[in-house]
C-alpha cells in the first residue's frame, strides 16, 4: 500500500522462498531456547524458507551469540540471521550485563557485516514470563529476519 502515488515505497515482504537463514541459539535456559526455536523454525517454513536453506547452531550462552552470529554473517552463506536465547533476571547485576552486552554485540555484528540479525533473545523477570513469550517471540524473530532480508535486497538494487 503506497502512501503517495508519486513516491516509491517498499512494502514489507514476508516471502521467504529462496532465502538462506541462519539461526544461532544459546543453550543456557535450553527449554526456553527450544521453545523459541520451535516458533521460529515453524514460522520460517510457513513463510516459504526451505529446511535445506536453514542452519541451526548453538552457543553456550547469550554473551557468546554475537561472535557466532558475526562469523556466520561473514561467511556469505546467509541472507539473514536469527539470535535466540533467554536471559532471566537473578539476584545479581549479572542480568543487566548479559542482557545489555548481548544486545549490543548482536547490533554491532549486523552493522559491521550488513547481514540482518533478528534479535530473539528474551530478557525476562522469571521463568513464567519466558514460557509465556517464547513461541510468539520465536515466530516474530523469524518474520523479522525474512522482512529484513527482503528489504536489504530491495535497497541494494
Amino acid at each position: 500500500m503506497a502512501r503517495y502515488d508519486d513516491i516509491e515505497e517498499f512494502n514489507p515482504n514476508l516471502n521467504g522462498a529462496g532465502l538462506r537463514i541462519g539461526i544461532a541459539m544459546s543453550r543456557f535456559n535450553i527449554d526456553i531456547g527450544d521453545g523459541l526455536l520451535g516458533g521460529c523454525a515453524a514460522e520460517l517454513m510457513r513463510l516459504g524458507v526451505r529446511p535445506a536453506d536453514m542452519l541451526i547452531v548453538t552457543a553456550p550462552g547469550a554473551l557468546e551469540l554475537p561472535l557466532v552470529l558475526q562469523t556466520m554473517a561473514q561467511s556469505g552463506r546467509f541472507d539473514a540471521l536469527v539470535a535466540l536465547g533467554c536471559v532471566i533476571r537473578g539476584e545479581t547485576y549479572h542480568f543487566e550485563i548479559v542482557s545489555n552486552e548481548s544486545a549490543r554485540g548482536i547490533t554491532e555484528a549486523q552493522l559491521a557485516t550488513g547481514v540482518p540479525i533478528a534479535n530473539g533473545v528474551l530478557t525476562t523477570e522469571d521463568d513464567d514470563q519466558a514460557l509465556a513469550r517464547m513461541a510468539q517471540k520465536g515466530m516474530e524473530a523469524g518474520q523479522a529476519a525474512i522482512e529484513m532480508a527482503n528489504l536489504q535486497k530491495f535497497l541494494k538494487k
